[in-house]
């Protein structure tokens, strides 16, 4: 069937989402023209309103809608432990298993040497910031356990180092396979790879 350009157009936006192919694609865009009008524009309304008033927390770079996300201003937090994840549905993933109780810190990226992404291009500054404070005891290393995401652990840990030679540093990766995205780690491996975090050296 020859497609219209409209429906095209809307197939191939929806394409771009991440980990959607042509035949995803074409299924969400049928499936949201099939949607009566109210249930339509109820998510067009929630993806407009999620765009204007979601923001990074000025501490963790999660998103939220308030001044400072739920999680850095709860003060049943352990402030000690920050886990540093490389984005925001790693920290979700994390949440989802309830075991950890401490903050985190969002670089929104990892050190991508074939891409040409730098140290420079992710939030490794703030965190250095952070670590700076005595206040803070432990830095997970909560990186994807793949290529890209073991060189942002060792930069990580060398740079933290660098600055505060005794703070603990730990790496989560007992139980997650190699090459796997921690934002799709079912929570009972996740719960495993945070309670029996290891130290990184």
């Amino acid at each position: 069937m020859e497609l219209t350009n409209k429906l095209k157009q809307l197939i191939e936006e929806i394409e771009k989402l991440p980990s959607i192919g042509p035949k995803t694609a074409e299924r969400i865009a049928l499936y949201l023209l099939s949607q009566d009008e109210r249930e339509f524009n109820a998510l067009i309304n929630s993806i407009v309103e999620a765009r204007k008033n979601l923001h990074l927390c000025p501490i963790c770079f999660n998103l939220t809608d308030r001044e400072v996300c739920e999680i850095c201003s709860n003060p049943d937090r352990d402030s000690s432990i920050i886990c540093v994840v490389e984005e925001v549905d790693d920290l979700l993933a994390i949440e989802k298993t309830g075991v950890y109780k401490g903050v985190y810190h969002v670089l929104h990226g990892d050190i991508d040497p074939i891409n040409h992404r730098g140290p420079e291009n992710i939030k490794l500054k703030e965190l250095l910031e952070r670590v700076n404070s005595l206040s803070v005891k432990e830095v997970i290393l909560a990186t994807n356990p793949d290529f890209n995401g073991d060189i942002t652990a060792t930069y990580i840990a060398k740079l933290i180092k660098s600055v505060r030679m005794n703070l603990r540093i730990t790496r989560i990766a007992v139980g997650l396979p190699k090459e796997a995205e921690i934002g799709f780690a079912d929570t009972v491996t996740l719960s495993t790879a945070i309670k029996e975090r290891k130290e990184y050296r």
